[in-house]
């Protein structure tokens, strides 16, 4: 199974004890260094002594040509002069001379590690080379014994690598079971999670042990409370689609079944001219509902350089006025957008203005503090402070605006907020002296059209 697979309690266990397993190496590299020093010295000492003892002999005479059996593997006296063997240990009767080490003047005794010679023919040994005087003139006792191995003793090996493997399982056991210790909380997070429900899609989490849990059951809180909104706002959307939907169709279905009742005294003309009306508003509800689903999923924006001005005349001189407009328009007031929907933002405030207004619309652009500011404002009965955030709900109309229209959707200023949204902007309801005023703030755009590209 690959790595990212595995289990996060998996993962930091076997981290822990690869971790462990190379500090362990190190301190049994350090532990064997600290001994086998120590070891040599011994041994050293011990063969030295040797060598002395027999040395002993040969400074008194009593030197035989075969030396009894002693305490380590091998024992030569060499004379020194002639380089010719006095005397060895059994083992060595009839070996030529096994090592050329000598101790140094003014020096009685010098030591060494030889391996090249195969002295004693199953590794390295330790070589201690004594001078004596004797009765025939100087010679050499040369002492061998097998060296210190890299690992001091088999026993210290095995005790090593056992408390390494109990050291680094007992890491990664630990690790282990400290993760699940802090996951525990994590878990019974996830536990509370699997219980949400769309139906009810809400959770208050228990105390939890630390910062970092609590901080994340904080979270998963604040994203359950949007899910309920969410939620709440899809099933007041769908209600409210379902009736603005059920209203023309029930229309146009009772005018039917009338005319199909009376034939015969049915002004049929009349009555295709109604359904055409119930057609209409179901046309237009259709149109802003597929919109503002193409909005809800990230409909791509085709960006390019507009005047806002420029913007504002030209959709003016394509609709019929119902009112009486006035203009202030600041020139060179530029933005980046999508010019279909700033000018589907702007008719439907337009729409929206035209249908509350007594006698008079106004438009207003210009820079306000780095930004473009987009105003339309009607001189109608206005709309009350604690409304001001509801009729940008999708559905949502007034009882004064189903009074003035009754085919309106309920979803024009939705649709022109979001397009604000989308274009790093916003759409708020301010204070105005009379009617409502509707205030469109985007980013202004301070440099040049790439290629001298004129705004549009």
């Amino acid at each position: 199974m690959p790595w990212r697979n595995w289990s996060l309690r998996t993962q930091v266990a076997i981290i822990a004890g690869v971790l462990t397993a190379l500090a362990c190496v190190g301190a049994s590299a350090l532990v064997i260094h600290g001994v086998r020093g120590p070891a040599i010295a011994d041994l050293r000492h011990k063969v030295a002594d040797r060598t002395l003892v027999v040395g002993y002999g040969a400074e008194q005479g009593m030197l035989p040509p075969v030396l009894p059996i002693q305490p380590i593997p091998a024992v030569q006296v060499v004379d020194e002069q002639t380089g010719r063997i006095l005397s060895s240990t059994p083992a060595l009767v009839g070996r030529p001379r096994l090592s050329r080490l000598s101790p140094g003047l003014g020096h009685a005794m010098a030591s060494a590690e030889e391996c090249a010679s195969a002295t004693l023919q199953d590794g390295c040994a330790l070589v201690v080379a004594t001078r004596v005087p004797s009765p025939r003139g100087a010679v050499l006792v040369y002492g061998f014994d097998h060296s210190v191995p890299w690992y001091v003793t088999p026993w210290l090996l095995v005790v090593l690598l056992m408390g390494s493997l109990a050291v680094t399982g007992a890491a990664a056991y630990l690790a282990r079971r400290f993760v699940e210790h802090l996951l525990r909380p994590v878990r019974a997070v996830r536990d509370k999670l699997a219980e949400v429900t769309a139906d009810e899609p809400s959770w208050s989490s228990a105390a939890t042990p630390s910062q970092e849990i609590g901080d994340l059951a904080t979270s998963v809180n604040v994203t359950l409370d949007k899910l309920r909104q969410s939620v709440e706002r899809q099933r007041r959307f769908a209600s409210d689609a379902s009736h603005d939907l059920r209203s023309p169709i029930t229309a146009m279905r009772a005018q039917i079944e009338e005319g199909l009742l009376h034939p015969a005294d049915t002004n049929w003309v009349k009555t295709g001219e109604a359904l055409m009306t119930s057609l209409d508003r179901l046309q237009a509800i259709v149109t802003d509902l597929l919109l503002i689903a193409r909005l809800d999923a990230g409909e791509r924006i085709v960006r390019g350089y507009l005047d806002l001005s420029e913007l504002v005349r030209t959709e003016l001189n394509h609709r019929t006025r119902r009112r009486r407009v006035v203009l202030g328009l600041e020139p060179g007031v530029v933005v980046s957008g999508d010019r279909l929907q700033l000018a589907r933002l702007l008719t439907n405030l337009l729409d929206n203005a035209e249908r509350h207004a007594t006698s008079t619309v106004t438009v207003l652009v210009r820079h306000r503090n780095g930004k473009a500011v987009l105003e339309v404002v009607d001189d109608g009965d206005g709309i009350p402070a604690d409304q001001r955030e509801v009729v940008f709900q999708r559905f949502t109309r007034l009882p004064a605006g189903r009074a003035k229209d009754q085919q309106g959707t309920g979803l024009g200023l939705a649709i022109a907020r979001e397009i604000a949204h989308r274009h790093n902007g916003t759409l708020r309801l301010e204070d105005s002296p009379a009617g409502a005023r509707f205030v469109l703030t985007v980013p202004l755009l301070t440099i040049h059209p790439p290629d001298g590209q004129p705004p549009h």
